[in-house]
């Protein structure tokens, strides 16, 4: 994983530089810090958000039962397919991880790009209306 401030995401290929971009379905994942942290509690210690090796971490939205809705991050617009559900590689980084995901979709949305666009650290995030 590596951490950037600032990247493009495209209707081809996701976000630039992540090879499972082009994954319909699944081009963009994103995890909400308030979920993350959740976990992190249930697990009884700190994890970096990095070890969900989700693509976008945002803050102050809610993405449990999200699907079918429309997310606005930066200039891009993300179409949420599903959840992430999360798999036994989490228990891998830390044991327990796995459990500590599965409530209310902790770990966080999969989502097809609608539109692209650039997106960086600081950017606004919201539920928009569909597309």
């Amino acid at each position: 994983m590596e951490l950037v401030e600032e990247t493009t995401i495209t209707v081809e290929a996701g976000v630039d530089g992540d090879a499972r971009g082009r994954l319909r379905g699944r081009q963009v994942t994103v995890l909400c810090q308030e979920s993350w942290d959740a976990a992190c509690r249930d697990l009884g210690r700190d994890v970096p958000w990095t070890t969900r090796r989700a693509n976008i971490l945002i803050e102050g939205l809610d993405l449990a039962n999200s699907a079918g809705k429309t997310l606005a991050i930066g200039e891009a617009t993300l179409a949420i397919t599903g959840e992430t559900d999360p798999c036994q590689r989490m228990d891998e980084q830390a044991q327990g991880l796995t459990a500590a995901l599965a409530p209310g979709w902790r770990g966080g949305v999969t989502c097809r790009v609608i539109e692209a666009g650039a997106v960086k650290v600081g950017d606004g995030v919201k539920f928009a209306l569909s597309a």
